[in-house]
């Protein structure tokens, strides 16, 4: 018998919102304190320096003013589950974006504090249900604020690694929704439920074809912290360098999560 489906995981909208908001002030408190030495070091996205990883925060939250600028479209495309598989074909064109982006704005604070203005005079003024046209596909404004938190974690965790010291923190919350979605997306990539995946303390999805498991503790375990897993999902890590630096238990024949992963790259 086919596992039920399941409804699809609902967000509360005012703390994405404030979530959101959050992460962005905590990126611009620490990049306005970076040198030039800094700004010039490397990331663990190969080409990106991290002036151009900073400015590409920026278009992170960009997006959502420059989406509701233009024309309401008729329809919702894409469901919130959908966007991390429809990322991968835009790379090259971010990657290119970005470059001009950092180079026609050596004022990263002034990058920042317009990006972060227009992000909450269109907040302010927009109804979560309100369709955006994303490149990726026309969806609710509620649904795309959830996929600024991957964009913001995602990338601040990059920041954090290319500068020793940094330390920008984390919103729980956007950590929170971040953590989730990544979580669901696996389940719906490979559904199922003969093995549970924990992601504490955010989440838990059962995932995988094979024997349902229905009481007791699972048979096939996979359990991690958040960084972690958002790191082995967008590719900064791989499934067996995790297992071999403890960062990551799997119990169970249908615990190997390394086909699956990442989600996103």
């Amino acid at each position: 018998m086919p596992p039920a489906r399941k409804r699809p995981r609902v967000y509360d909208p005012a703390k994405t919102r404030a979530a959101v908001l959050a992460q962005f002030g905590q990126v611009r408190e620490a990049v306005r304190t970076l040198t030039e030495a800094q700004l010039a070091a490397e990331t663990r996205l190969g080409a990106w320096n991290v002036r151009e990883l900073a400015a590409h925060l920026t278009m992170a939250v960009d997006t959502v003013a420059r989406n509701l600028a233009r024309p309401e479209p008729p329809k919702a495309e894409l469901a919130l589950l959908d966007w991390p598989f429809a990322t991968a074909g835009r790379a090259g064109d971010i990657a290119d974006a970005t470059r001009r982006l950092a180079a026609d704005h050596p004022d990263l604070d002034a990058l920042y504090a317009a990006a972060g203005q227009r992000l909450t005079d269109a907040l302010a003024a927009a109804p979560d249900t309100r369709l955006l046209d994303t490149r990726t596909g026309a969806m609710s404004l509620g649904d795309y604020l959830v996929t600024r938190t991957v964009e913001l974690v995602v990338h601040t965790d990059d920041l954090n690694a290319a500068v020793p010291g940094l330390d920008v923190p984390l919103d729980r919350q956007a950590l929170a929704a971040c953590t989730r979605l990544l979580a669901d997306a696996l389940a719906a990539k490979a559904p199922g439920g003969s093995t549970e995946v924990r992601v504490p303390p955010f989440a838990v999805v059962q995932c995988v074809a094979g024997p349902r498991h229905t009481r007791g503790t699972p048979p096939n375990v996979v359990e991690t912290d958040p960084l972690t897993w958002l790191r082995l999902a967008t590719g900064r890590l791989g499934w067996r360098d995790a297992l071999a630096n403890a960062k990551v238990s799997a119990s169970g024949e249908r615990a190997d999560l390394d086909a699956l992963l990442p989600l996103m790259s």
